[in-house]
């Protein structure tokens, strides 16, 4: 009885362990919970607390912030202790003689001057922790980037999978007719197996578009650093917005097969029935025109950036870093205190004084100087190189944009219209006129356009999320350096 309550007093102490445990991993990483509807802001705030990369900034930003105050304690006095003890002994044929003696000592040293050389120093590690800082958010600006770019991937393969679903319904529906009217003796045996090639080369795209929906979720889960996510649901956005109801998300079904190699049940009401369906994927498409013009782009660009802030701040620790070289020439002025007390013959003293010092290699300090030299035109070269690439990538980027913007008025017309091709030759195949070939281009060019506009849709919405990323907008979600991870 004493060892059943033991195990029971020892099963719950484990199990309250454990609930700590997982207590303190949610805090610590943002975790998905079941059944849960994400929205693009979710998945990012997601990202931005899991991110292994901001952490590495951040802690990065943190040790050059100490190295700042490291260079600052050059200022503050420094103290230094010492005690030792040492016996001796001396013997000769005449005598032997025993020593022993204690001594203890301190000593108190302050820099006075040392001719800017520790302020070049505390500079140095400023402008080397303001970079730190920059490049943090670089990683966030990034990681943002990341999460929108698969975010809206994963939009683009669900509308692509329900455009393939209802592509197999079609050529379902088409197989069944062209099947009662064969029967009937209206159509050929050929146009029967054609509707039976089109039906099983809808279900291999099917199966295709699902697969490579699948492959979506993980990329946008790698992106959160999130794993064995459980069933969770994708909302839409306001620039992508689907007619369909939520489908959730659940890679733990990865290996769930279903037979799609089986012919549909008959349909009894097939026959002279002609029944064109329209397959809008996305209800409207909104947007609000971009507010700035190229140039402004790359002004704000030019601003805003702030890997290109790194560099210019890394620049001005390179500076700072030659001006302490050369500032080594000079010597150093510093004031001592110390105390020391001997017990041999019971004495103490106390000293204080000024001191003057200054060591040098003259030929390796005129080294160091090149050396610094060519590391300040090397930081210069490298913002000259980002700025005329800063330039070149949103120039890209906007071109891109404005020509993806332009492309989906454009194609949501080709939609319409080849959705009222297929409609009338559904309707003359259905009475007879038209053929079967002209049937299938028009079903063809009616898909084709609606998974044309999905992906212009797309690209459209991550050639913006670029261009935001380039220009370093400022972002509704963001994290601060400062704050604590």
């Amino acid at each position: 009885m004493k060892t059943i309550d033991k195990f029971k007093i020892l099963t719950i102490i484990g199990i309250l362990f454990l609930n700590i445990e997982t207590t303190d991993a949610a805090e610590k990483y943002a975790v998905i919970q079941k059944g849960a509807k994400l929205t693009m802001s979710d998945c990012i705030q997601i990202a931005l607390k899991n991110s292994p990369l901001i952490n590495k900034a951040y802690y990065n930003y943190h040790v050059s912030k100490n190295d700042e105050k490291i260079a600052k304690a050059a200022f503050f006095p420094t103290i230094g202790v010492g005690t030792g003890y040492t016996y001796n002994t001396n013997s000769s044929n005449r005598m032997s003689n025993n020593t022993d003696n204690y001594n203890a000592q301190a000593t108190l040293s302050q820099l006075i001057f040392n001719f800017g050389k520790t302020n070049a120093q505390i500079k140095m590690q400023k402008f080397n922790k303001i970079a730190a800082m920059y490049n943090f958010d670089d990683v966030v600006l990034e990681t943002i980037f990341g999460v929108k770019s698969y975010y809206y991937n994963v939009l683009a393969a669900k509308a692509t999978v329900d455009i393939n679903k209802a592509y197999v319904q079609i050529n379902e529906r088409n197989y069944q007719r062209t099947k009662a009217y064969f029967d009937q003796g209206i159509k050929s045996k050929i146009d029967l197996v054609n509707a039976e090639v089109n039906l099983s080369d809808s279900k291999v795209t099917l199966v295709e578009s699902i697969k490579a929906y699948q492959n979506a979720i993980v990329q946008l889960n790698n992106s959160m650093y999130v794993a064995y996510t459980p069933e969770y649901e994708i909302a839409s956005t306001e620039t992508f917005n689907f007619q369909q109801k939520e489908v959730p998300v659940n890679l733990q079904k990865i290996s769930e097969k279903k037979d799609l190699s089986k012919t549909p049940e008959p349909v009894s009401d097939a026959t002279l029935t002609s029944k064109v369906e329209k397959m809008d994927v996305i209800e409207t498409f909104k947007f609000k025109p971009f507010p700035y013009t190229f140039e402004e782009c790359v002004e704000l660009a030019k601003k805003n950036r702030p890997d290109l802030k790194a560099y210019n701040a890394t620049l001005d620790a390179m500076k700072q870093s030659l001006l302490y070289i050369k500032r080594e020439y000079y010597p150093e002025i510093s004031a001592s205190a110390g105390y020391n007390y001997r017990n041999q013959y019971n004495t103490n003293s106390f000293n204080v004084g000024v001191n003057l010092s200054s060591s040098l290699n003259i030929l390796s300090q005129k080294y160091k100087i090149d050396n610094g030299k060519l590391q300040v035109d090397l930081a210069k070269n490298e913002i000259d190189l980002l700025e005329q690439n800063i330039y070149f990538e949103v120039q890209n980027a906007y071109i891109n944009m404005v020509q993806l913007e332009k492309q989906i008025p454009l194609l949501a017309v080709k939609v319409k219209q080849t959705y009222e091709n297929f409609e009338l030759a559904d309707g003359r195949y259905a009475v007879g006129i038209g053929d079967y070939i002209q049937l299938q281009d028009a079903r063809v060019n009616y898909n084709n356009a609606q998974q044309s506009y999905v992906q212009t849709v797309y690209k459209y919405n991550v050639a913006r999320a670029n261009l935001e990323k380039l220009i370093a907008l400022q972002q509704e979600i963001t994290v601060n350096v400062e704050e604590k991870r």
